[in-house]
C-alpha cells in the first residue's frame, strides 16, 4: 500500500504533520495515520490562545476503530482550529493534508521542526 507524504512538511513518529509557512506552522494528522484509524468520528482540538508545549497532547481524535492522542509538533500558541471539522470529522479521512488539518501555531521557536522526521525519515517508519 502507498501513502502520501508531502516533502514540504515535517513529521512526528506518532503520525502528526507539521507544515511551516510564513511564520505559522499548520498541524494534522497523515495519511498513514487516518488510513490506520478508519473512519474518523470526532476530533477534540484546543481552544485558539492556547499555549502548547512540543511533544504535548492538543487533542484527541475517535474513530470507529481506536481513539487516539494528537501531539504539538512544535511550541507555540495556537492561533486558529479548524472549526469544521466539528462538524465534518471525515475531513481527516478524505483529505488529511488539506481540508482536514486540525491547527495552526504561531512558533515559540521554529527551530524546533528541525527536530522533527524529514519525509523520507517518517517513509520509512510507516514502509
Amino acid at each position: 500500500m502507498s501513502f502520501d507524504v508531502p516533502t514540504d512538511r515535517r513529521y512526528l513518529e506518532s503520525h502528526e504533520w507539521a507544515h511551516e509557512q510564513d511564520g505559522t506552522v499548520r498541524v494534522g494528522i497523515t495519511d498513514f495515520a487516518q488510513d490506520e484509524l478508519g473512519d474518523v468520528v470526532f476530533v477534540e482540538l484546543p481552544a485558539e490562545g492556547d499555549v502548547l508545549s512540543k511533544d504535548e497532547q492538543f487533542g484527541v481524535i475517535e474513530s470507529i476503530k481506536a481513539v487516539s492522542d494528537l501531539y504539538a509538533p512544535v511550541s507555540g500558541t495556537v492561533t486558529a482550529v479548524n472549526a469544521r471539522l466539528v462538524d465534518e470529522p471525515e475531513l481527516v479521512n478524505e483529505d488529511p493534508f488539506g481540508d482536514g488539518w486540525m491547527l495552526e501555531l504561531d512558533p515559540s521557536d521554529v527551530d524546533e521542526l528541525d527536530d522533527l522526521l524529514s519525509p523520507d525519515e517518517y517513509e520509512t517508519q510507516i514502509f
